[in-house]
């Protein structure tokens, strides 16, 4: 699917935001230069707001990326109380916006206490196999206990070119997502990974197990995602979402469930997960978009289904190409193994009863 660049008449260049955003990275936002509160701007009489995002960053001098992120928050509406969108519309009239108190410094602190395995070194990079339940980089509200202050630990230099905040990221697995990521050790070598992400070169490859049985066994499911607008802390598939496409092989089926290989084309946030709640195949253990039985999972599951278990990508420095796999986790292995000791008792059962 490809996207189409909105014909504002502007020409539009890839920033570094722009690279994290394709990489599954929220631009880091600078501190508000306003004053926290309600700030109501009004629309001259006969003008026409095509973009509402760029009119609040020139009104009030804040980045148009941190303007985004405050809009996708929820935190823009007009005089109706209607909730905008970064790209509304807006004839006459005004918009308020509510800017909240800036962030508390945060002062980055290595932990060693946290253990990291390490899948692939080099001058320019670190693969390693992120475990479920840790969190990629420090946000508010989780400041410590992260992977970054962990690979603070390790006395590496890494990139800056994502923040303070994200030392050598380059993209993100969801907190309950194990496996494979990627960490620049310099500046030079994150733009290059970042740019290889924006550019669709990298290959990343999940295992994922399902609820129910996938009918095709080769797919893809090409179908935009953003904000659920009846829930802004979730994602969805929406019509004016941004493009994405994750493809998917079956690699094993259970009765009642199926493990997926799917390639990650786009890098949305939540993108597998939401993709395959959209079809009917919600990942097991999901709490967010699962119900019922793909909530829970089969017996023994204690966690997320979900495991980045494959990277491909291009040295930075020496062009070539760089394989890493990080096995699944004991304990899925662990509910596997309890699938196929299920589907064999079943199977002899049956056999037997046929005699």
């Amino acid at each position: 699917m490809t996207e189409i660049p909105e014909p504002d008449g502007d020409l539009e260049v890839d920033t570094d935001e722009d690279l994290l955003a394709d990489a599954g990275l929220e631009p880091e936002p600078p501190a508000p230069s306003i004053p926290p509160g309600p700030r109501r701007l009004v629309i001259p009489e006969g003008e026409v707001v095509r973009r509402v995002d760029r009119f609040v960053a020139d009104r009030t001098g804040l980045s148009r990326s941190y303007v985004q992120r405050l809009i996708s928050e929820g935190r823009l509406a007009d005089d109706g109380g209607r909730r905008l969108r970064a790209n509304s519309e807006v004839r006459g009239g005004a918009v308020t916006l509510e800017v909240p108190p800036p962030e508390v410094p945060f002062h980055l602190e290595p932990d060693p206490t946290i253990q990291i395995s390490v899948v692939y070194e080099d001058d320019d990079l670190l693969i390693v196999d992120k475990p479920s339940g840790l969190v990629v980089h420090p946000a508010p509200g989780h400041w410590q206990g992260t992977l970054v202050n962990a690979l603070m630990a390790r006395g590496d230099h890494y990139g800056g070119i994502a923040g303070v905040a994200r030392p050598g990221i380059v993209h993100r697995l969801d907190r309950d997502t194990s496996g494979l990521l990627i960490v620049a050790r310099n500046d030079a070598a994150q733009a290059s990974l970042m740019a290889q992400l924006k550019a669709r070169r990298v290959r990343k490859t999940y295992l994922a197990l399902v609820q129910g049985s996938v009918a095709a066994a080769v797919g893809r499911i090409e179908a935009p995602i953003g904000r659920d607008p009846k829930d802004r802390k979730r994602m969805a598939v929406v019509p004016d979402g941004r493009a994405a496409t994750t493809g998917y092989r079956v690699r094993e089926r259970f009765p009642g469930w199926t493990l997926l290989e799917l390639d990650l084309v786009t890098g949305r946030t939540h993108q597998i997960r939401v993709h395959l709640a959209a079809l009917g195949h919600s990942v097991a253990g999901d709490a967010v978009y699962g119900t019922g039985t793909a909530r829970r999972g089969p017996d023994g599951l204690e966690r997320l289904f979900l495991h980045a278990w494959r990277l491909e990508l291009v040295s930075p420095t020496s062009g070539r190409l760089v394989r890493a796999e990080a096995p699944l986790p004991a304990g899925l292995e662990s509910v596997l193994a309890g699938l196929r000791a299920t589907e064999a008792s079943v199977g002899r059962r049956t056999t037997g009863g046929m005699g």
